[in-house]
């Protein structure tokens, strides 16, 4: 079960998504789905089309459902596959 704190130990790839704060104003009107995600970016898919963000630079609040939560992108910076094995 996804929690606040273990959220950033979790698979983000299809939750949904909004970003709350940015360094680039424009971020700020991108939410969607999370559709893919690399080292440094999170890819969130809006409207049809896919929006590249670097995590570093915004803050995602998470829909999981029953609650939403608000992570910075350092916490989530890394590779998933390395991210989601920590314990």
């Amino acid at each position: 079960m996804r929690t606040q704190k273990n959220i950033t130990k979790h698979e983000l790839i299809g939750l949904p998504v909004r970003i709350v704060n940015a360094r680039n104003p424009a971020n700020l009107k991108i939410s969607g789905k999370i559709t893919d995600e690399t080292n440094h970016t999170v890819v969130i898919e809006q409207g049809g089309k896919e929006k590249r963000v670097f995590k570093k630079c915004v803050e995602l609040e998470l829909d999981l459902g029953n609650e939403k939560i608000t992570v910075k992108g350092s916490d989530i910076e890394g590779r998933p596959w390395d991210r989601v094995k920590k314990r």
